[in-house]
C-alpha cells in the first residue's frame, strides 16, 4: 500500500532526480550528453557505460519504488539509497580532491547527493523501527 507521508519523501524526491538522469545517461547518450557537459560520448564502450550505468540507476530506482509501494521493503529502499547518494557524494569529494573544482551541474549534484544522503539517514533513524 503507498504511504504517502514524510517517511516516503527522500525516496520520491530521489526517484524523481534519478530517473530522467538514467534516461538522458543511456537512451540517446551521443545527443544529450555533450549538450549537458563539456564532452563528447563517440566511442561505443563509452555508450555502453552510460547505458550500464542508466540501467543500475533504474535498478536503484525501482527498489526505491518498492519501498514506497510495501512497507515492508522500506527499510531496504532507504538503506540503498542512502548508500547510492552518499556514495556518488563520496566519489565527487575524491574527485575534487584529485581533480579539482568541476563544473556547476556536478557540485550542484554533490549538494543534492550529499542532502538526500543525510535526509535518508535521518529517516532511517526516525522511522526505521516501524
Amino acid at each position: 500500500m503507498i504511504r504517502p507521508s514524510s517517511r516516503n519523501l527522500h525516496l520520491t524526491v530521489s526517484i524523481l532526480i534519478i530517473i530522467p538522469i538514467a534516461l538522458a545517461y543511456g537512451l540517446y547518450p551521443q545527443m544529450i550528453l555533450p549538450l549537458l557537459f563539456d564532452f563528447n560520448v563517440d566511442a561505443i564502450n563509452l555508450v555502453n557505460i552510460f547505458r550500464a550505468m542508466m540501467g543500475l540507476y533504474l535498478g536503484m530506482s525501482l527498489i526505491w519504488i518498492m519501498g514506497i509501494i510495501k512497507s515492508k521493503f522500506w527499510i531496504t529502499a532507504t538503506i540503498t539509497n542512502i548508500a547510492f547518494m552518499g556514495g556518488l557524494a563520496l566519489g565527487r569529494i575524491v574527485s575534487l580532491a584529485i581533480d579539482g573544482v568541476p563544473g556547476i551541474y556536478f557540485l550542484i549534484g554533490f549538494i543534492v547527493e550529499s542532502s538526500l544522503a543525510i535526509w535518508g539517514l535521518k529517516n532511517l533513524k526516525k522511522y526505521g523501527t516501524d
